[in-house]
């Protein structure tokens, strides 16, 4: 895997994309922030360190072996950020990062949804990076 200009870009807009849709989401459409009992800078400052995280954690999946047998571009980003978003629903409900009180079926099952649809999106913005970047290439010789 190289780190090069188009992990770079893809990888910090991916995490703009995503941290953004998770600001609106949290703190204006369901108002969650409201509930946080610290200050809300250092919440914000953490998720958006979480945020650069799983950038870069979906362009490595995306990179990955396993995904890369999917050929179709849009296929693995939409696969990739189904497998990021399960995966981060999975992990905030097991150490119960949430802020709700009482999660009902209905809320996990939203929260689910959301959490997939944002990954999908990050993953969608690293998709069309790797396709508008052209990187140049080494010739054999």
């Amino acid at each position: 895997m190289n780190f090069n200009f188009r992990f770079f870009i893809s990888w910090i807009i991916s995490a703009v994309v995503m941290f953004t849709l998770f600001y609106v989401w949290h703190g204006y459409f369901l108002n969650d922030f409201k509930r946080i009992n610290f200050p809300l800078v250092w919440f914000v400052s953490f998720a958006a360190i979480t945020y650069l995280i799983f950038g870069a954690g979906i362009y490595v999946l995306y990179e990955s072996q396993p995904l890369k047998k999917i050929r179709n571009f849009v296929v693995r980003g939409v696969v990739c950020g189904v497998i990021a978003g399960f995966s981060l629903f999975m992990i905030s409900t097991i150490v119960n990062i949430s802020l709700t009180k009482h999660l009902s079926v209905n809320h996990l099952m939203i929260d689910c949804i959301w959490q997939i649809t944002e990954q999908t999106i990050g993953a969608i913005v690293v998709v069309v990076f790797k396709i508008i970047i052209q990187e140049p290439q080494h010739e054999n010789a």
